[in-house]
């Protein structure tokens, strides 16, 4: 039952959840209200019929000690409202002709008539013939004055109070849906702006900042939202055209090369055409064309997927993972000499991603160094950071190139004709960026290029707390 009912529940528009809502809190402060305003009606009612009572048997018992309990003359029956009874010492009774008769006389009021309890005992309580009696002691027995209880009064305000309490819920659930309607209006504006954004595709369209409090700060959140699937969707754009273009040279070339071998082999001049020599060097240019198409491929892939903030946060040590980088580029690229110089460095990193970003810049480094030049790579802490700097003794980086060195596809003249995409420096700046770090360029004490990478340092301290290494 209780499942049948969330289920309705969470169905229901928010307008019918606030309708229902203040029906019911109205509904439930009337019920209370009803609750307290019987009990106070009542026990007025009571206070002021035993007050009566009082005073009547107070007038009762001054005649029964003038003239005595047996010869008291008791006022006839009125056909309703007060009762009246003497008891004697002997237990017997007294009653007015023609009154109906009262429940048996109680122990109490019998202590009372033989002086065993007090001059005055008073019976707060209904008992089961619906009377209420109060005994007073006189003329050494008592006199007694009843009146039966009477719910009518409580029966006809609960019935008003009924009445008021449908009507107030009634009222409550319009003044209820006419205030959800006029809160919620905002919240249906913004649903219309978000359906037409999302109908229309049109992510330029802004929706207009109104209301006030929360009904704001979620507009606000929704335009910032907007403006960053522009910012992706724009980023996403400018990946494709440059990757359009980037991709139209290699496979141009290879494409013509190919063409070139299979109609030289049709027509069966394969040999002749091409000597071993020219053949062997087309060869060689198809394999390093495939290769820097896999290259550019896997690189595309890299900045498509944005998966830098995918993988876990480790605390590490730099120096592991530029030592990893380093033995990985010289398995690549065999002929390239990389010189370490590292000091253990903790941060709090991802080692995939940190060690992706060495190795292109190990590898950028390798593109330029002479062959009997050494690539240097140092690792130091300084201050709060650890810096690593990769340098080549190159040529160096153009004073006009450095502002570009981190773009997307970039590539200065005088490295056009070397291997490469132009997007190892991109990924290293993403993944610096995502780590809260710096990449900069500058020229080495060689004359190269030097590039340095600063990332915050993780504190002694926290290491020889015994802080746990998984950071999510």
């Amino acid at each position: 039952m209780s499942g049948r009912v969330t289920r309705w529940w969470r169905r229901r528009s928010l307008r019918t959840r606030l309708t229902v809502i203040a029906a019911t809190a109205i509904a439930a402060s009337v019920f209370m209200a009803f609750q307290v305003a019987s009990e106070l009606l009542d026990w007025e009612l009571r206070a002021t019929a035993e007050d009566q009572l009082r005073a009547d048997s107070r007038v009762l018992a001054a005649n029964a000690e003038r003239v005595g309990l047996a010869r008291v003359e008791l006022p006839p029956y009125p056909g309703s409202g007060r009762l009246v009874r003497v008891v004697l010492p002997d237990g017997s009774i007294r009653t007015p002709v023609g009154q109906p008769a009262l429940p048996p006389v109680s122990e109490n009021a019998v202590r009372v008539a033989q002086g065993g309890s007090a001059d005055l005992v008073e019976s707060g309580d209904s008992d089961e013939d619906g009377y209420l009696v109060y005994t007073l002691r006189a003329g050494g027995g008592a006199v007694q004055v009843a009146r039966a209880a009477d719910d009518a009064p409580i029966n006809r305000f609960g019935l008003g109070m009924l009445l008021i309490g449908l009507l107030c819920v009634v009222c409550g659930a319009l003044v209820g849906r006419a205030v959800a309607r006029t809160g919620l209006a905002p919240i249906d504006r913004l649903t219309a702006a978000t359906v037409r954004v999302a109908r229309t595709r049109d992510l330029d369209a802004d929706i207009p900042d109104e209301g006030g409090g929360e009904i704001r700060q979620l507009i606000r959140s929704i335009n910032d939202m907007l403006a960053a699937l522009r910012d992706s969707r724009q980023a996403q754009r400018l990946l494709a055209e440059d990757a359009a273009h980037e991709l139209k040279t290699p496979l141009t070339s290879l494409r013509l090369n190919i063409e070139l071998l299979v109609r030289l082999d049709r027509r069966g001049t394969l040999d002749s055409a091409l000597p071993s020599e020219s053949r062997t060097r087309l060869l060689n240019d198809l394999g390093a064309q495939v290769v820097e198409l896999s290259t550019l491929a896997a690189e595309l892939t890299d900045l498509a997927r944005g998966d830098v903030g995918d993988e876990s946060t480790e605390l590490l040590d730099l120096a592991d993972v530029v030592v990893a980088a380093a033995a990985q580029a010289g398995s690549r690229a065999p002929d390239v000499e990389i010189a370490l110089d590292v000091t253990s460095v903790w941060v709090s990193g991802r080692p995939a991603a940190l060690q992706r970003a060495v190795l292109n810049l190990i590898d950028n480094a390798g593109k330029w160094s002479p062959a009997d030049q050494p690539v240097q790579v140092r690792l130091r802490a300084q201050g709060a950071s650890a810096v690593l700097e990769v340098d080549d003794a190159g040529p160096g980086i153009d004073a006009a190139d450095v502002p570009r060195v981190f773009d997307r596809f970039y590539r200065a003249d005088s490295a056009r004709a070397l291997p490469g995409s132009g997007l190892g420096l991109s990924i290293v700046q993403r993944v610096v960026d995502a780590h809260g770090g710096r990449a900069t360029v500058g020229r080495s004490s060689r004359g190269g290029a030097l590039l340095r990478v600063d990332l915050p340092a993780v504190p002694i301290a926290r290491l020889t707390a015994g802080e746990d290494t998984a950071v999510r």
